[in-house]
């Protein structure tokens, strides 16, 4: 296929991303939490299921607030997790498997327990300290302006002062317990660099950055009386200057080492994701778009239009995905039969990560199947969330006293949260927390589990682990990731999509009828579910002329 930038090639313009969330993914030393260790033992899943590099969400030194998202330490890993070593090793036997490790950036925030957020509290108004992060004084009683934090309630808290009276306020755009930075602040930028060079220099291939459209605020904190997306906390201009000088640092270290910078940026209008992918600025930004389209064909191929257009215009290959640690995992999604109206919030994009309603669970595994078809033939990097691979739906029905999202708590239990993506995977049906540990883990696992475990899946060449093994492998075979254009196909059929890339042809019916491809498309190469003759609704199917099953 035909690449669309003379650029050299770079290993995200057509990767494999595993993304890792390390206290859920296996436990290696019997407290219920999972740590590095666990990765380590784990490599070989990874690395079998056909990935390319790992993405670790934050494993670095935190009170656990946001689980993980609240940072004490930015140089350091999580005692929990494991020490620098551990996370040395896991370094070098990823490599040694031919996978790069990405980390998770949080420069938004830090923890109310960061050294640098402890001292300005101490140090009280006015001072150098406080000028790190966004202090302010209020309106008498009041906060300085209606900012709503995404987790719920108000986006500031009043401290108290030294001298023990009320006093200023700092803004935080989540939790209380995470303070965003002031970067108009050189220090900040500074402090920053270094920590990009810290992790760079002990190996790490690049960066996934935790909300890059935040940085930056509006710079006199005015009031937002637009509701749902505040865009005087959100996008703002010069948040770009941040990226061309991270985008610039990484070059640094030269070609040699291929640094990935790729953005987490929600934004209302697609097209604004432009701006990030400027030649200097961040090598890819996550395209959402596809996550949070309904499942309907139109839907479905206007996200990859979206996103097709952006990677022409900058030649940023797209970053695909269906599924993170933020989401309902796409079984779920894709399941709702009789959806619900979502409760009030704060997040402009609760309702369409985490939908609501009644799940038919077969119907949302056959869907999500044949997302994952359409999802591979893209041209771009793709990233798949653990726990993906073994068709998990969302664990819906946790005890309310187990729950520990942020999210849950601070709206009052109206919006469940993040937890049920996040409940520990489970490895082996018979073992105890089904092979995530000896310990109790840390969120509950349903007895359900069981049916899902990998071990039961290896015997099942059906399954949908088997199914992306096989997936993954055709991928890479036939170069489906590289740059290169996706050319529609007519179906005539509205409920049906199908697109061309090379010699194979990917056709999706997100309708209920079976569909029937033309002969010249050839025979089955991969199918979401086995069948013979017509495409059955809600399923997938790569064909070529050139090539059997795979």
């Amino acid at each position: 296929m035909s690449r669309i930038s003379s650029r050299p090639r770079s290993f995200w313009d057509d990767a494999v991303v595993y993304q890792l969330y390390v206290r859920s993914f296996a436990d290696s030393d019997g407290d219920g939490v999972g740590d590095l260790g666990g990765v380590i033992r784990r490599l070989d899943h990874i690395a079998g299921l056909g990935a390319d590099a790992v993405w670790l969400n934050p494993c670095y030194p935190s009170p656990q607030a946001d689980h993980g998202y609240d940072i004490a330490d930015y140089r350091a890993v999580n005692p929990e997790y494991g020490s620098l070593e551990t996370f040395d090793r896991l370094v070098a036997d990823a490599h040694a498997r031919g996978l790069r490790i990405l980390m998770d950036l949080v420069p938004n925030h830090c923890s109310d327990r960061h050294p640098w957020f402890t001292a300005a509290l101490a140090a009280g108004p006015g001072t150098p300290e406080r000028a790190k992060f966004l202090f302010r004084d209020g309106l008498g009683d009041q906060p300085p302006n209606n900012w709503q934090s995404v987790f719920g309630g108000p986006a500031w808290t009043r401290v108290t002062e030294p001298d023990g009276t009320p006093g200023q306020w700092y803004l935080h755009l989540f939790t209380r317990e995470q303070p965003d930075f002031d970067w108009r602040n050189p220090e900040v930028l500074a402090y920053f660099d270094d920590v990009l060079r810290f992790w760079f220099d002990r190996g790490v291939d690049g960066f996934r950055i935790d909300v890059c459209h935040g940085m930056i605020k509006d710079a006199a904190l005015r009031d937002w009386d637009g509701g749902g997306y505040n865009a005087r906390s959100w996008n703002q201009p010069e948040v770009h200057e941040i990226f061309r000088r991270w985008r610039a640092l990484a070059a640094g270290y030269g070609p040699e080492r291929d640094l990935l910078l790729v953005g987490e940026v929600w934004v209302p209008d697609p097209a604004d994701l432009d701006h990030y992918l400027r030649p200097d600025e961040l090598h890819q930004a996550f395209s959402f778009d596809l996550l949070v389209q309904p499942w309907a064909a139109p839907a479905l191929r206007g996200a990859v239009d979206r996103a097709a257009a952006r990677t022409a215009a900058h030649g940023a290959p797209a970053a695909w995905t269906l599924a993170n640690h933020d989401v309902h995992r796409a079984v779920t999604r894709y399941g709702i039969v009789r959806p619900e109206p979502a409760p009030a919030s704060n997040d402009a994009f609760a309702a369409l990560m985490r939908p609501r309603g009644e799940v038919d669970t077969a119907l949302g595994e056959r869907r999500a199947r044949a997302a994952l078809l359409l999802l591979l033939a893209l041209p771009g990097s793709v990233f798949l969330y653990q726990g993906e691979e073994l068709g998990l739906p969302e664990v819906l029905d946790l005890p309310d006293e187990a729950r520990q999202d942020p999210v849950f708590h601070r709206t009052g239990g109206q919006e469940k949260g993040r937890d049920g993506c996040r409940v520990p995977l489970p490895w082996t049906a018979a073992a105890p927390a089904f092979g995530f540990g000896t310990g109790v883990p840390w969120l509950p696992q349903p007895e359900w589990f069981a049916g899902y475990a990998a071990d039961v899946q290896e015997k099942d060449d059906a399954s949908t682990l088997h199914l992306y093994r096989r997936a993954l492998r055709a991928r890479r075979d036939r170069g489906l990731g590289e740059p290169g254009a996706v050319e529609w196909l007519g179906t005539g059929e509205d409920a049906v999509l199908a697109f061309r890339r090379g010699e194979l042809v990917c056709v999706v019916n997100t309708g209920s009828a079976p569909f029937t491809p033309p002969a010249g498309w050839g025979e089955v190469v991969l199918g979401s579910t086995r069948f013979e003759g017509d495409l059955p609704g809600d399923s997938a199917a790569w064909y070529s002329t050139s090539s059997p099953e795979a």
